[in-house]
């Protein structure tokens, strides 16, 4: 991974970070006032924003068949299009929850996708970016879920159910297999027994980040690496409203 996308932040303006909103979850009915607040804020964040950073599970779940995409988030949706279209570079990152994105976003809303991790180059500091999900020595249960669903024969199998059937499956498997959702997941482990912690200060021996930055963990955390770098992970729009602002200089967690 030696190239790094570039973005710059000029004095005045900021680039935000936020994931984990499984919107849809438990139900769409549910997760409306969560996503009416999440709109709110990327309304009050496009008046400074050089960039917004999507690090996945927008959405509880979400598959794309070739002419149809899941019913909802009509609000959501709609003004990533409008921030997107305002020239204001919006990118996403897919988590395990939807891995499962195929073109819809970039030739809808303008924004590209990410299927993993990233370098961002943001004025001088170099950026390390992912959803989290799968890397390090642990996270056993996702990575052997992840196997699974991006087998493209799987994928195929999948696209043959008629999509309310599939998304009734989909959404009963999202919320109710510990392995996918992480709800027995959402607690501090320890430094030495973060995956994610360990991860980067791997990464961090082949070459200097000056932040990691992770959703995942469902849990707003930051954590010094030691050689002026840092591991964040932003937390959750579920119980923590948390988000990350850089200004140009440093990245600090916030909470909406």
């Amino acid at each position: 991974m030696t190239d790094s996308h570039h973005i710059s932040v000029p004095s005045g303006k900021k680039v935000y970070f936020a994931s984990d909103n499984h919107l849809g979850a438990p139900t769409q009915e549910a997760s409306r006032p969560r996503e009416k607040k999440f709109v709110a804020w990327l309304d009050e964040v496009k008046h400074d924003a050089a960039a917004i950073l999507l690090l996945g599970d927008l959405f509880d779940f979400w598959f794309e068949y070739k002419s149809v995409v899941p019913k909802g988030f009509t609000r959501t949706l709609g003004k990533l299009a409008e921030i997107s279209d305002s020239g204001i570079p919006v990118y996403y990152f897919v988590g395990n929850h939807d891995l499962w994105m195929n073109g819809y976003f970039e030739e809808e809303l303008g924004i590209p996708v990410f299927h993993k991790p990233q370098r961002f180059k943001l004025n001088n500091k170099l950026f390390f970016i992912g959803h989290g999900d799968g890397l390090g020595p642990g996270d056993k249960g996702y990575k052997r879920m992840k196997k699974v669903f991006t087998n493209p024969i799987f994928r195929w199998l999948f696209s043959w159910f008629h999509p309310d059937f599939g998304m009734k499956i989909a959404q009963y498997m999202s919320v109710k297999n510990k392995l996918i959702s992480g709800d027995d997941d959402a607690t501090f482990l320890g430094e030495e027994n973060e995956w994610l912690v360990q991860y980067s200060k791997g990464k961090l021996k082949e070459e200097h980040h000056d932040y990691f930055v992770f959703g995942h963990r469902h849990l707003p955390l930051e954590i010094d690496l030691g050689s002026d770098s840092k591991y964040i992970n932003l937390g959750d729009w579920i119980s923590y409203y948390t988000y990350g602002v850089f200004d140009g200089e440093t990245l600090q967690l916030k909470e909406y």
